[in-house]
């Protein structure tokens, strides 16, 4: 039996498409903060199994956390460096589109790709992802890190909806046609 997993970008960007500053600062995303509100992103993740991000993604989560947040999911953090696993949490070195396929085939839920921007880059180059989530943040940042660099492998996609919130948030969701 052949299983089709979804890989979904689930991001976060300033409305001139940098996820971060240039010294890694998130400050920006406190913008949209509002009580009682987190965007869908409670209800996705409920939908998610398995997390993907990159290691200095994983690393500035650990500066703001003490505890993983996805800890609790078979987890996958994408680095040059083999180092031990914590708990669900491995370090992989391997090939991108091998994980990615093999997670593909297996039984399970949702595949959660939490960054970083060399990570989403790779996976848009190897045109893996099947839906793509972004959160606009309604601020110019003018300079930091891109989501999206030069390079990339060119593709359609679909829009399934956008919606705005009363912070100024528009996020939009798209498919890969």
């Amino acid at each position: 039996m052949q299983y089709q997993r979804k890989l979904v970008l689930y991001i976060a960007m300033s409305l001139d498409g940098y996820i971060a500053t240039k010294n890694d600062d998130l400050s920006f995303l406190s913008v949209v903060e509002k009580e009682g509100e987190d965007y869908g992103y409670q209800a996705f993740t409920d939908t998610v199994d398995t997390v993907i991000l990159g290691r200095k993604t994983y690393d500035k989560v650990m500066t703001l956390v003490d505890t993983f947040p996805h800890a609790e999911k078979e987890t996958y953090v994408i680095t040059r460096t083999q180092q031990p696993s914590i708990g669900n949490v491995n370090f992989y070195t391997g090939d991108l589109n091998d994980l990615v396929s093999g997670l593909k085939s297996k039984p399970g839920k949702t595949i959660f790709c939490d960054g970083g921007a060399e990570l989403v880059n790779e996976l848009l180059k190897l045109d893996i992802f099947d839906d793509l989530i972004i959160s606009i943040i309604p601020v110019l940042l003018g300079d930091g890190i891109p989501l999206f660099k030069p390079g990339r492998h060119e593709g359609k996609l679909k829009l399934v909806s956008s919606k705005s919130f009363e912070t100024g948030l528009v996020q939009v969701h798209y498919l890969r046609d």
